[in-house]
């Protein structure tokens, strides 16, 4: 009898838990062009969930390495309240939290939450691609989830796209058998391919197709500029909000198509496969198994002349570029020094790297990031390693759509420092979620601004879904503020709102463009640092 009762409670408890997320819903349906789903309309919020939508066939077998390709229809009503599989993926950045149903090569799946009610339309829509350098992350990550901004009254959408060796291997034969003749880029035309989806259905959810923000972090927002450079994407677009990240050298940018064909055969023939059919014969476990053992970081994006003709600085140059309203930003300590000074914050150490890294520049480099002092050498190769790695291209790109357009664009400097971790036996992953410290680790000095990745909760209105860390009123605060300027953007193309500190957009001829430094005190401030990247512009550019 003790051992029945005990059950009965295990019973109980795991079916708790298990419907846990939804003890306040109801199932709701929607009709789109492929078929009805369904849904649930939680009474509580009024919000509408759809998770695990298909937005493409599943690019497994032939479909491996293709442009992704138009869904048959289906009969009946497919029931989408689970997060689809996430892409094929290895442990990079740490646990990314992940809440979605496994990890697959099936992994064209998008979610949908919506405060329309019956009668709601035009509603405005935010499209958020998630980071992870083309290799990691996943639409389902709590830190993305859609809820708090769709209480704003916006519909939102995330979605998945192929990563690492799935998403981006360019190969001769690859592009010998596509109709537009180039390969690669298969992760960006996903994303292409969910903006052609919601184009065409979001209005089933009450949303408006002609009032769609994409948004992204780090891969993410480098993918958002690309898709306001493509001839393929900028038409589906009235708004774009990036933080950290352009694919903009030194960060990401594509390659010509030659070179990342020559890169895909090489990689194949050293793995053992002289031909495009043995790869596709092989199962998703040998693919996972190859590309892991090769100790890549991921295949380049392409200049494949279709998705992307040309670079970025000459399409925003030659004002090819989506004309809409752009908001951007970076964090103020996107990694720590140590990552370019590789020791100690020593005078020697720190000007023995510049000149490694910048030998015809040291001198003028060493003037704008200086070495007076131990702690100005921290601040300063923070500074310097922080622009090599992604706040210099973001600037550009910020630099080059305030010139060549006639559209508004914000800046942003998020500096808000993270409150410490609840579990101390933990570290902060790079690009999200913690991972355990080693027993050898050496202690890590404390933060001295905001590191990369570690602005998505706040702007997302995420931070109670994100359990990691002690977060106290001013977070809330930072957050409330922050997710207020992104849904008045995403609204309007204007982040200013009654009670916010006022962010005016810059000028294309200002010296000293403004930046709105986001913080517990949030204010808006000329520009200090921008001598910094009008000099890695003539190094990265010459």
């Amino acid at each position: 009898m003790k051992t029945f009762k005990i059950l009965l409670v295990l019973l109980i408890l795991f079916y708790s838990h298990g419907n846990a997320q939804e003890t306040n819903s109801f199932p709701v349906q929607v009709t789109i062009e492929n078929g009805t789903i369904e849904g649930n309309y939680d009474t509580h919020t009024g919000i509408q969930r759809y998770f695990g939508i298909p937005f493409a066939k599943p690019p497994v077998g032939e479909l491996r390495w293709k442009a992704p390709q138009p869904l048959t229809n289906w009969d009946g009503v497919k029931e989408t309240k689970v997060f689809g599989p996430r892409p094929i993926q290895t442990m990079v950045f740490g646990d990314m939290k992940s809440r979605s149903n496994g990890v697959s090569e099936d992994c064209l799946y998008l979610n949908v939450w919506t405060p329309a009610k019956r009668n709601t339309k035009n509603l405005p829509v935010l499209v958020y691609f998630y980071g992870g350098g083309n290799v990691a992350g996943d639409a389902s990550e709590p830190r993305y989830d859609g809820e708090s901004m769709a209480k704003e009254g916006i519909v939102v959408v995330t979605a998945n796209y192929r990563l690492n060796i799935f998403g981006f291997l360019a190969h001769p034969e690859l592009s010998a058998e596509a109709p537009y003749k180039a390969s690669g880029n298969y992760g960006l035309l996903d994303q292409n391919a969910a903006l052609k989806w919601v184009h065409k259905n979001i209005a089933a959810f009450g949303g408006d197709p002609n009032k769609v923000t994409i948004a992204g972090e780090s891969a993410g927002s480098i993918g958002v500029s690309q898709h306001m450079a493509s001839p393929l994407s900028k038409h589906l677009i009235a708004g774009a909000i990036g933080e950290s990240g352009a694919a903009i050298n030194p960060t990401m940018t594509a390659v010509p198509l030659k070179e990342a064909e020559n890169i895909g055969f090489e990689f194949a023939k050293k793995a053992g496969y002289s031909s495009l059919g043995a790869l596709r014969k092989l199962s998703t476990r040998e693919v996972y198994e190859i590309y892991n053992e090769s100790k890549r970081f991921g295949f380049p994006a392409v200049l494949d002349g279709y998705f992307l003709p040309k670079n970025l600085p000459e399409i925003f140059e030659n004002k090819e570029q989506a004309m809409v309203p752009l908001l951007l930003g970076w964090n103020s300590a996107e990694i720590p020094g140590m990552a370019f000074t590789q020791g100690p914050y020593t005078k020697e150490n720190y000007v023995e790297k510049v000149k490694e890294a910048f030998p015809q520049y040291h001198d003028k480099i060493l003037k704008l990031y200086p070495y007076g002092s131990t702690k100005e050498i921290e601040r300063s190769a923070t500074d310097l390693a922080s622009d090599r790695f992604i706040s210099y291209s973001t600037w550009k790109w910020f630099d080059l759509h305030r010139k060549n357009s006639d559209q508004p664009v914000y800046r942003y400097l998020y500096s808000k420092l993270r409150p410490p971790l609840v579990d101390n036996s933990l570290a902060s992953g790079l690009a999200g979620g913690t991972i355990e410290k080693g027993s050898e680790a050496p202690k890590m000095p404390e933060p001295i601004g905001a590191p990369h990745a570690c602005e998505i909760e706040y702007c997302m209105g995420n931070l109670h879904l994100v359990k990691d860390y002690a977060w106290t009123t001013d977070d809330y605060k930072v957050s409330k503020e922050m997710m207020t300027y992104f849904a008045n953007f995403i609204k309007t193309g204007n982040p200013n709102g009654e009670g916010l500190p006022n962010w005016e957009p810059v000028s294309p001829k200002d010296k000293t463009p403004s930046v709105m430094v986001i913080d517990t005190q949030s204010k808006l401030i000329e520009a200090q640092n921008d001598a910094r990247y009008e000099l890695l512009d003539k190094i990265y550019n010459k």
